[in-house]
């Protein structure tokens, strides 16, 4: 089941962010679940990071809520607000 998880940062997080992003990314190398897109959300001229977007196959959502409890980015407290939902994939244009 794919799931989105849209995090939104907090004000001011951009050295704490820059110093866990290390250890984000080896999380994510090694995730239990299927990373099948993620990235850095931005602003507008794309200079700033502002929060982070994931689309996650997992089994259930237990296994985001794990996610969020393990994920580097979580534990630092770096997001403002986190969203998670289900995701019905209907259109995909990648090539």
């Amino acid at each position: 089941m794919l799931f989105v998880m849209f995090c939104i940062d907090k004000p001011g997080m951009a050295e704490k962010r820059a110093e866990t992003m290390p250890a984000h990314v080896e999380y994510l190398n090694n995730a239990p679940f299927k990373n099948v897109m993620s990235g850095p959300l931005v602003s507008d001229d794309g200079k700033d990071v502002v929060g982070s977007l994931y689309v996650i196959d997992a089994e259930d959502r237990s296994v985001i809520e794990k996610m969020q409890r393990e994920d580097p980015l979580c534990q630092a407290d770096i997001w403002e607000t986190v969203e998670v939902r289900a995701f019905n994939k209907r259109v995909d244009n990648r090539d």
